[in-house]
């Protein structure tokens, strides 16, 4: 769980600190970014619900690696973007793929035992980038710094916000 706190914390962090210079930018479009941070760690539902399963439900074939890619995350970018009023498209296919490019990214620098990150460029390509192995993901610093960082983050966007 704390990968995926963390994962939620740095779009929070990156766009709470945007939203000072960029006026449409508020807290409920923060969340929606955030929201985007949680796409690659829908690959964690198959421990409750089985690849198999839902299969069945969809009636094709179906994995759940590939949510955790580049292209799962436009895929399901697409599909909660048209959740919202059509002229919300362009800022919130954007928002939720920013965040969930952040979750790629964290996911990268990760330690991985032959020094290659996952393939999350897929279907683009297969290339596995080379990692810096900054840390592995049940580090709790990791998650110490994330809420470091996002605790610092809120108490000065509060006092911007009390200036305004």
């Amino acid at each position: 769980m704390a990968d995926l706190l963390t994962h939620l914390l740095v779009p929070y962090v990156l766009l709470t600190v945007a939203s000072w210079r960029v006026d449409w930018l508020d807290q409920r479009w923060v969340v929606v970014g955030m929201g985007g941070a949680a796409i690659p760690d829908l690959i964690k539902v198959r421990i409750v619900v089985d690849e198999s399963t839902v299969e069945t439900l969809l009636g094709i074939p179906f994995a759940y690696g590939p949510l955790s890619t580049f292209g799962g995350i436009l895929l399901l970018a697409g599909i909660i973007t048209v959740a919202f009023e059509r002229r919300h498209w362009g800022r919130v296919f954007g928002l939720v793929t920013f965040g969930g490019l952040t979750s790629l990214l964290l996911d990268g620098m990760r330690v991985y035992a032959d020094g290659r990150a996952s393939a999350w460029l897929y279907p683009f390509t297969n290339w596995r980038p080379p990692t810096p192995s900054l840390y592995v993901s049940s580090d709790p610093a990791v998650l110490v710094v994330a809420v470091l960082a996002a605790g610092t983050v809120t108490l000065l966007d509060g006092r911007i916000r009390a200036r305004n």
